[in-house]
């Protein structure tokens, strides 16, 4: 398994932090700069969950496209495959999203998530009396952890 990198956003689309590991493809052969890769990322995400949300054959009523969905209400997705990489997304109670892009042949990833959220994003950086909430931060504790706990993924 590889893992290509990782997005955390705030529940505003504002890209908080940006790992890469193993990318095969620079940014600037597709998006062009890490800003608008993020905003691309950002947008795919809101139009799968809405699309999501839209389709959900569960619900009599369905909402408008583009309405803004509760978290935990409505449907949702928690991965996705195409022929050259698996995303697996995570959207937290809190409204963060963390978005975690790895090679096709990988399970679900959903418990890892968790453990990236809970235990190195809300210990490192919720926690630490110097960040300032929903602003982007760098934290060298917080990428050692996470570059440790991506080893063990593979």
């Amino acid at each position: 398994m590889v893992c290509f990198n990782m997005y955390i956003f705030n529940r505003n689309g504002v890209c908080l932090h940006y790992s890469e590991w193993s990318r095969p493809k620079n940014v600037k052969d597709g998006a062009g700069t890490l800003v608008d890769d993020a905003k691309m990322m950002f947008g795919l995400l809101f139009s799968l969950k809405n699309v999501c949300t839209a389709i959900d054959p569960t619900r009599e009523v369905k909402r408008p496209l583009g309405a803004p969905t509760p978290h935990g209400e409505g449907c949702s997705f928690r991965s996705f495959t195409t022929d050259c990489y698996k995303l697996h997304y995570l959207d937290s109670p809190s409204g963060i999203k963390i978005v975690l892009n790895t090679s096709k042949d990988v399970g679900s990833l959903e418990k890892q998530m968790w453990v990236i959220y809970s235990s190195l994003y809300c210990e490192y950086i919720v926690k630490n009396p110097l960040y300032t909430v929903g602003e982007p931060f760098e934290c060298e504790q917080f990428v050692q952890k996470l570059n440790k706990f991506v080893a063990t993924l593979g």
